[in-house]
């Protein structure tokens, strides 16, 4: 069942590395969900205003730890949602949970691809592209991969000799 809450600002109403246990609706107010790297850099994924809604997808579609907080940045009225509720009730259709799910998993990937394009490096952007799609590569053609990570194919064909010389001075090493 959802609650609608008074956020004051500068609430955490998620924290990185968490439990993911709600979705927020926003009924006034504003919110931000935005990730810390490493480097402790702060990235913005997005801002949620009036009947937006945010949650961590990736999170949910794949059963791990948060990886965005959300914050309420103004005084703000917000609808809890637990997610358990939500596959519950897609649970009822004719394959409503399985669809879902589906569907949680590849917004949660996309969400993944966002958050690498402000924070990683493109040998990082090409390594989670070979492990979200290991089969795609000989189908596609070096421009489109390029197009993908957002880089020239020119840059593609550096970054993979990168990978192999990596490759190879881990054997010579051994």
């Amino acid at each position: 069942m959802s609650e609608l809450r008074t956020i004051e600002k500068g609430a955490l109403l998620q924290r990185q590395g968490t439990k993911v246990q709600w979705i927020f609706k926003v009924h006034s107010g504003l919110i931000r969900s935005f990730f810390v790297d490493e480097l402790g850099k702060e990235h913005v994924f997005m801002f949620a205003p009036e009947n937006w809604v945010v949650a961590d997808l990736e999170a949910v579609g794949f059963d791990a730890p948060c990886t965005l907080n959300i914050e309420a940045l103004e005084p703000s009225m917000i609808e809890f949602i637990p997610i358990v509720n939500i596959a519950q009730s897609m649970g009822g259709m004719d394959g409503g949970a399985q669809e879902f799910n589906r569907l949680i998993r590849n917004t949660g990937t996309l969400q993944r691809r966002v958050l690498l394009l402000l924070s990683s490096n493109a040998l990082e952007r090409y390594e989670y592209f070979l492990k979200t799609y290991p089969d795609l590569s000989p189908r596609l053609t070096q421009k489109l991969i390029a197009s993908y990570l957002g880089v020239t194919p020119q840059r593609l064909s550096a970054i993979r000799a990168e990978r192999v010389g990596k490759s190879s001075a881990r054997y010579e090493s051994m």
